[in-house]
């Protein structure tokens, strides 16, 4: 497989074992370049306990992306709920392993993450905030047909400091469905 050929991919649900994953994500300074950087082990563990735990509480929010057809783990992606500015709304995010980056892995997953978010009929609104300087992701969101809203400063609650972030929206109900 070339660097630059399409994938394809199919989400699984997160589990016990894909902490080996998380890991990976969370420690390699490429990957958390904008996020702040390598995240201590103890936040990984409680990050992994809450994917855990949301998938089996509610079936949703944390997937596994897995490169087909052998189904190697690539990455990870979701939505969850959240309060933002004064409404709930889902929240989207995605990351994905330096070697599979660039070949639709993550677009595929997001989009799949979307439809799976509309089907809840539970919020009009999703939202995702990459770091203003994270071309690939806001490429993303421009893609799939995310509106930016603006620079914000957001929560980095992977260390606890604000980042500069852009606010992408998208309105599942736009063509009228719900």
């Amino acid at each position: 497989m070339t660097n630059d050929e399409q994938l394809s991919i199919a989400l699984r649900p997160w589990t016990n074992e894909d902490l080996p994953l998380l890991q990976r994500m969370m420690r390699d300074p490429e990957m958390t370049a904008h996020l702040g950087g390598p995240v201590p082990q103890d936040s990984i563990l409680e990050r992994h306990e809450r994917y855990c735990q949301r998938m089996s509480e509610s079936g949703r929010v944390m997937f596994v992306i897995a490169v087909l057809p052998e189904r190697v783990a690539a990455g990870a992606v979701g939505y969850w709920e959240r309060e933002w500015r004064g409404e709930k709304v889902w929240e989207t995010g995605w990351m994905v392993l330096p070697d599979f980056q660039g070949r639709g892995a993550a677009t595929q997953a997001t989009a799949e993450v979307l439809k799976r978010a509309r089907a809840e009929n539970m919020h009009r609104f999703v939202h995702a905030f990459p770091d203003v300087d994270n071309v690939a992701s806001n490429a993303i969101c421009r893609k799939l047909g995310f509106t930016n809203l603006g620079e914000v400063e957001f929560e980095n609650v992977l260390h606890g400091t604000t980042m500069r972030s852009n606010d992408w929206r998208l309105d599942l109900f736009a063509d009228g469905e719900r």
